[in-house]
């Protein structure tokens, strides 16, 4: 018997491959659960469904018509959402004088627009039968890095909006938490950790001397989601204990590549 057998679960951001929301959905299937994969990508959506015995619904996370139309036909095609994350993100990393508007909508409505809409529709669906929700933020939410401030301030901003589900739906069985990673070992990050001296100038700071893996974050959401968990309205930092100190600068990052002969000197 598995921790979640008989619980439909839910999880958005799980279209790219074996990229956080991928490793999550198979940790969820492994302990029982059904669980239901949505992103824009339809084949490999299709794919990760059939490889776990779930089921997949193409959403983009962006339009309010599609969360909805994710999760109504979560609900027509196995009567409830027991469980649902939000894995979605974008890791754009440019200086705040030149985010363009377009990126900053782009962002917006992706991290920040996206989640309120999804946590409104949730909150409909969950309002007879509980459930929980698990929002992936960051550490930077918390922690400076250089350059990535749209970024930053949309998973803060979906941080607090977890803190009032958590609030005003708790006397309604919801629970509702975030999960902040630092730097992970995922496909988003896969060129950045082509760089030894990058990688070991952030592994520097983690008083655990690794940076994460989407293992570290799936064991995290595994317990978070599961009926035992006695918490709402709180982020897990699970990143090693980077939030004791703080990431590289960008000037650190630059001088550590140079050092290292990976990139020229200006």
């Amino acid at each position: 018997m598995g921790r979640f057998d008989g619980k439909v679960v839910s999880i958005v951001g799980a279209a790219s491959k074996d990229n956080m929301g991928q490793v999550m959905a198979r940790r969820f299937a492994a302990e029982g659960a059904k669980v239901v994969v949505s992103g824009r990508n339809e084949e490999r959506l299709r794919a990760l469904a059939e490889e776990i015995n779930g089921d997949w619904v193409v959403c983009d996370f962006s339009k309010k018509a599609s969360i909805d139309a994710m999760i109504d036909t979560i609900v027509e095609r196995h009567s409830r959402v027991d469980v649902a994350i939000n894995a979605t993100g974008w890791g754009l990393l440019v200086p705040l004088t030149e985010n363009t508007e377009e990126q900053l909508d782009q962002m917006i409505d992706l991290q920040f627009k996206g989640p309120f809409m999804w946590l409104q529709k949730l909150v409909a669906t969950m309002d007879a039968t509980g459930g929980s929700i698990i929002q992936i933020s960051s550490a930077t939410a918390k922690i400076m890095l250089d350059d990535h401030a749209a970024y930053m301030g949309t998973k803060a901003g979906t941080d607090h909006l977890i803190r009032c589900v958590a609030n005003q739906y708790g006397c309604k069985g919801i629970r509702a938490n975030s999960i902040s990673p630092g730097l992970t070992d995922t496909p988003m990050t896969a060129d950045a950790l082509q760089s030894p001296a990058l990688l070991k100038a952030f592994e520097d700071c983690y008083p655990m001397g690794r940076i994460g893996s989407s293992d570290d974050i799936a064991a995290a959401a595994t317990f978070l989601a599961s009926d035992e968990c006695y918490m709402t309205g709180e982020n897990l930092q699970v990143n090693g204990g980077l939030c004791l100190r703080r990431n590289p600068m960008g000037t650190e990052l630059f001088d550590a590549m140079v050092a290292a002969g990976e990139i020229p000197a200006e």
